[in-house]
């Protein structure tokens, strides 16, 4: 955990690196939410919103303060401000789930699928021992409610989604085990793996970004497995390594 640290120089580079990660593929203007982790608020997210506006998305933040946790509790509040957006927008919403936003992305995904364009999650504790993270004590006191592997709500969470679903993490997580953050790869979903990046900087680690970028340029309803060969090809393990538990 002191590791965690890093994430000011994660930071710090994707600034400096900034010229290069504006050479990741356009965006499509379709809109994008953006889901922070646990007790984080919308300020965790806005660099990159920033950086996938100035690609050419439409994003938009959860607008509900500091994310004290409650995947139960929040569920109506998500839907309906899923909902919005779509309404708003005539389109469907990829969503960005960093950490416990993960989780509550892949529920959402669940709940309304036919307005969910993909899903992005950054070292989200989704399946396998999801107990298993430095967080979960402080998450149960204050959201009051019970990490369970086994309920049927955890189970759907961890399963495989309707639409093109990316996992991005690092097995140098200070928070969350990385092993909670893998999924099961398919012709639609897959995990990349970021070399050294730490919880608390990997939604504004560069080599995140750019894979981020990259997968929501991605025509609607289409889905190719990312290719490591770009700019960071150095930062990301060889997909047989980031698939394996």
């Amino acid at each position: 955990m002191l590791a965690e640290a890093r994430g000011i120089f994660e930071f710090n580079a994707s600034l400096l690196l900034s010229p290069l990660l504006m050479r990741a593929p356009k965006g499509d203007g379709h809109p994008v939410l953006a889901l922070p982790g646990f007790l984080a608020s919308d300020l965790s997210m806005a660099p990159m919103r920033r950086y996938l506006r100035d690609l050419g998305y439409d994003t938009y933040a959860w607008r509900m303060g500091r994310n004290v946790g409650g995947v139960s509790r929040m569920r109506a509040a998500l839907r309906d401000r899923l909902t919005e957006i779509h309404t708003a927008t005539g389109r469907k919403v990829s969503i960005i789930g960093w950490s416990l936003g993960g989780v509550y992305a892949r529920d959402l995904a669940l709940q309304l699928p036919d307005i969910v364009r993909s899903v992005i999650t950054l070292g989200s504790p989704f399946s396998g021992d999801v107990r298993a993270t430095n967080a979960t004590r402080l998450y149960e006191a204050l959201s009051g409610e019970t990490v369970d592997d086994a309920s049927e709500l955890r189970m759907a969470i961890a399963g495989d989604l309707p639409m093109p679903t990316t996992s991005i993490y690092s097995r140098t997580d200070g928070i969350v085990n990385w092993r909670t953050s893998v999924l099961r790869p398919s012709d639609t979903a897959e995990n990349i793996e970021v070399y050294l990046a730490s919880h608390i900087g990997l939604g504004v680690n560069a080599a995140a970004l750019w894979a981020i970028a990259d997968r929501l340029a991605q025509a609607e309803g289409e889905f190719s497995h990312f290719d490591r060969s770009g700019p960071f090809a150095i930062a990301y393990a060889p997909p047989k390594n980031a698939q394996s538990a």
